[in-house]
């Protein structure tokens, strides 16, 4: 807010901002996302992609926390003090185990059809600023919260990152390879753009 503004002209401000926010807010709910925090809770049952996981939660005396799937059951031992963030990521880690090989094979396979460059490691991980990246040795990283987004816009994210194994960049020569590889990435990157906040642990 401007400073130096009398009482009245600060609430006028206000009424104004609220006014701008709620428009925006009506025009793309998703940004609200991004602001609420999950809320995880012994019994809950998880949809990741097509699978779904009962979420069973233990608390000990202990500071630290540890947890692990068996048979569609994420088993966690937490601390009374543990916090949803933390949460989410010990059970982001435990199903990127699970999804690891079904990942990485779906990696090998775009790679065969259409860039058949060689790959040092894939890598599934709860980044949380970008959707993927590929270092300039071949090690590509993918989100985990790609998880939650529909197979055509995880192909997309692969497909970018498996370009830039040709092109470490986002010329025309970049563009062109992910546009021939996948021709309507325009409609996954919008996709991306428009529900990527609700894709999160």
């Amino acid at each position: 807010m401007p400073l130096k503004l009398s009482v009245q002209e600060q609430q006028a401000y206000l009424s104004k901002f609220k006014t701008w926010l709620e428009k925006k807010l009506a025009q793309q709910p998703a940004m609200l996302a991004r602001f609420e925090g999950k809320d995880y809770q012994d019994g809950d049952t998880l949809v990741i992609g097509k699978r779904k996981y009962v979420l069973e939660i233990n608390y000990s005396d202990k500071h630290s926390s540890s947890g692990r799937l068996k048979n569609g059951v994420i088993a966690l031992k937490i601390s009374q003090t543990t916090d949803q963030k933390t949460l989410g990521n010990l059970i982001s880690r435990l199903v990127a185990k699970d999804y690891s090989l079904e990942i990485t094979q779906r990696v090998q396979r775009l790679n065969d059809l259409h860039f058949k460059k060689p790959i040092h490691s894939i890598t599934l991980k709860n980044l949380h600023s970008r959707w993927g990246s590929c270092s300039s040795k071949g090690n590509i990283n993918l989100s985990t919260r790609l998880l939650f987004a529909p197979e055509a816009v995880r192909d997309y994210v692969i497909i970018h990152e498996l370009a830039h194994l040709t092109e470490m960049n986002h010329s025309p020569r970049f563009w062109k390879l992910v546009a021939t590889a996948m021709p309507d990435y325009k409609l996954q990157e919008k996709w991306l753009k428009e529900h990527g906040e609700q894709c999160r642990f």
